[in-house]
């Protein structure tokens, strides 16, 4: 075995996307390790945790009383330190399998909005998960880089980057931010305006998961080539009893509208505030669009529409930070270039 194959294969370092949607972890030499919902379920009775992630999720909207499931992110920064922490120890733990005593060297994609307070909170998070080091990078730049984007040229490169929480633009050139935003409004946001849609327009009351699941099957930001319907189970709200409704493509497109309508002038403003040479750049080059919110149906062709630039979807869009983040472990120059420690 080469020193190299050896290296990787003890190199314990790790990139996290810590997301408010899901938490993406890629481990060195072996890529995404770990693609799991953020969320925790704790038992309050005894404070112990029941379950993280995947199965935690499963429990969404199911739990007996003394069982509480809490999301510890909200717009992609920590909204509860205490169960972030719990939560990212189990991450690390199951990205390292067996390897517990070592103390990786993380880099962790944030949104380009946070604060300082909120930079602290996420770095001593991944300390006292028994982090060695702990590198922030602004997830519109790791995006970028996980999409293949040549960053560190001197032209403009535009990405979209939609998550749960937040929905960073940034416009790059020569591995610097020169234009970057964050606009709370995301994926989250679709499922609530789906859930308030259903309940004004149907009288139906209906879970998260089920409003996630809508707007993946049949949600939109732009009209589809064939009508397609779903039928939807809730409770209705004044018979009080279980119901079902058939909902179109089009009633969950006029749904979401609101949320995709600040997406879009986002990107707008953020055209506006290129400056001329870059935004020359980005007229060849197209914008690039990653995050799971970016797989909402015909959302590269709205963007096209209204902004006449060439769109693109990351190849991999759900973990784009995370890879992107991922390459920074093996390129130090890069990683220094680009982290806002």
């Amino acid at each position: 075995m080469s020193v190299r194959a050896l290296s990787s294969l003890l190199s314990s370092d790790l990139a996290i996307d810590l997301g408010t949607a899901n938490t993406c972890v890629y481990a060195s030499g072996k890529g995404i390790v770990v693609h799991e919902p953020s969320i925790v379920a704790i038992n309050t009775v005894n404070g112990r945790v029941e379950a993280v992630g995947e199965d935690a999720k499963e429990m969404l909207g199911r739990t007996p009383g003394h069982i509480v499931v809490i999301k510890p992110m909200k717009h992609g920064v920590i909204a509860d330190f205490e169960v972030t922490e719990k939560m990212l120890t189990y991450f690390i733990k199951k990205a390292l399998k067996r390897n517990v005593w070592v103390r990786p060297r993380i880099v962790i994609g944030v949104p380009s909005g946070i604060t300082e307070v909120e930079k602290r909170a996420v770095k001593d998070s991944a300390y006292r998960a028994k982090a060695s080091e702990v590198h922030l990078v602004q997830e519109a730049m790791a995006a970028a880089i996980g999409a293949g984007l040549p960053v560190t040229e001197p032209g403009g490169n535009m990405i979209v980057d939609i998550g749960g929480g937040t929905t960073d633009i940034a416009v790059i050139s020569l591995a610097g931010i020169v234009y970057s935003k964050a606009v709370r409004v995301a994926g989250n946001e679709m499922d609530n305006a789906i859930t308030q849609y259903l309940k004004k327009e149907h009288n139906l009351l209906i879970g998260e998961r089920t409003a996630e699941q809508i707007k993946i099957e049949i949600g939109s930001a732009f009209p589809l080539d064939e009508r397609t319907t779903m039928e939807v189970k809730g409770r209705h709200l004044i018979q009080g009893r279980p119901k079902t409704v058939t909902v179109s493509d089009e009633e969950i497109r006029e749904a979401l509208a609101e949320t995709v309508n600040v997406i879009v002038d986002a990107v707008r403003v953020a055209l506006e505030r290129t400056p001329p040479e870059l935004s020359a750049d980005i007229g060849d080059r197209g914008i690039v669009m990653t995050g799971g919110g970016s797989l909402l149906k015909n959302f590269d062709r709205r963007l096209r529409e209204e902004t006449g630039l060439p769109v693109a979807i990351a190849d991999d869009p759900l973990s784009s930070v995370a890879l992107g983040a991922g390459k920074m472990l093996s390129d130090f120059i890069l990683l220094r270039k680009v982290s806002i420690d």
